[in-house]
């Protein structure tokens, strides 16, 4: 018959497992991606674990295919591809469509790393989920911070790009020209940064997230006549536990008031000398870049073969906008 401390210590020892069990199973919870509805048309959505992160995506099209990946910006999401992808699967190309950090279901595998949104951390990202995939080298093409994150991974690994498609060109952010001001009618235009700067902005953009992202769809495509369906399968990608952190630290950064991480400062230091993009690139401009469209305020930083088109009566969400035109210069870079 067992004393009353052996009952004891086996109850004590019981307790001890389901508390562990249970703060195992929160801390899963925590960085379990959230369920999301993808369009078909995307290909198939997927996890794999590469560096930091547990990157959620879709892919489609043969796997013998060239490799292109396509990357999106904020406040967008992968379905800003959603008639590109079928385009080029036509073509014959192996398309992969990922979640940047902080958005859809990619999330961090660790709730002790930093939630950085800095260019050279993104740009890691993305050469961690071609390592995860094994892709070797691939086309790259994306918008906004996805098209800094392609121009920053053709700048610092020009080895992994086959070609680069960029929309509104070279993008690399360069902190100490950042502290300089603009035009007045420049300044106005960057209002959300200045925003995102104060404890103000931070809880207003987490408290209205929607209405606000949508707000800025709005602004940077004015003549785009998006119906609710279309911007709820985009929002969906903003229900992500890292999504304000990411945003608020990667325009806090650009502005020199939030600190990046001292492992990537060697890639930081070799971005701010404003390197050349030496691999095939189209770079596109459209009405959103206003007198910049042209492209000629960046074109000598492209000394690879280089085009550059522009895109009139589109605004900011090119591969949306004009699906069309979009996937078109992803097979001609490609060629």
């Amino acid at each position: 018959m067992k004393t009353l401390l052996e009952i004891t210590n086996n109850i004590f020892a019981k307790s001890i497992l389901i508390v562990i069990l249970f703060m195992n199973v929160n801390v899963t919870n925590a960085q379990a991606p959230k369920a999301i509805e993808t369009n078909p048309s995307l290909g198939t959505l997927k996890q794999i674990k590469a560096g930091l992160l547990n990157v959620g995506y879709a892919e489609a099209g043969p796997s013998n295919g060239t490799p292109v990946i396509l990357l999106h910006g904020w406040p967008y999401d992968i379905h800003s591809y959603n008639e590109v992808v079928p385009i080029l699967v036509a073509k014959g190309y192996h398309v992969f469509t990922p979640y940047l950090r902080g958005f859809g279901t990619t999330t961090f595998l660790s709730k002790e790393t930093f939630r950085n949104g800095q260019q050279a951390a993104l740009a890691s990202d993305i050469i961690a989920f071609m390592d995860a995939l094994k892709i070797d080298k691939a086309v790259i093409g994306g918008f906004d911070w996805g098209a800094r994150t392609a121009v920053v991974v053709s700048a610092l690994w020009p080895e992994r790009v086959k070609g680069l498609v960029s929309v509104s060109g070279y993008l690399v952010v360069n902190l100490e020209a950042n502290l300089k001001p603009l035009p007045p009618t420049a300044e106005l235009g960057w209002w959300y940064q200045y925003y995102f700067a104060t404890e103000r902005g931070k809880q207003g953009y987490t408290q209205n997230t929607y209405d606000f992202n949508k707000l800025i769809w709005k602004i940077a495509s004015p003549l785009w006549n998006f119906d609710k369906a279309t911007y709820d399968q985009t929002a969906q990608s903003f229900d992500n536990p890292d999504h304000v952190a990411i945003v608020i630290h990667n325009y806090r950064w650009r502005q020199s008031l939030e600190a990046g991480e001292s492992k990537y400062n060697n890639l930081e230091k070799r971005l701010a000398s404003k390197p050349e993009i030496k691999v095939p690139t189209i770079t596109i401009g459209s009405d959103f870049d206003g007198a910049f469209a042209d492209g000629k305020a960046y074109a000598n930083k492209f000394t690879g073969k280089y085009e550059h088109r522009i895109l009139k009566g589109i605004g900011h969400n090119v591969p949306q906008e004009d699906p069309k035109a979009f996937a078109q210069a992803i097979i001609d870079v490609a060629k």
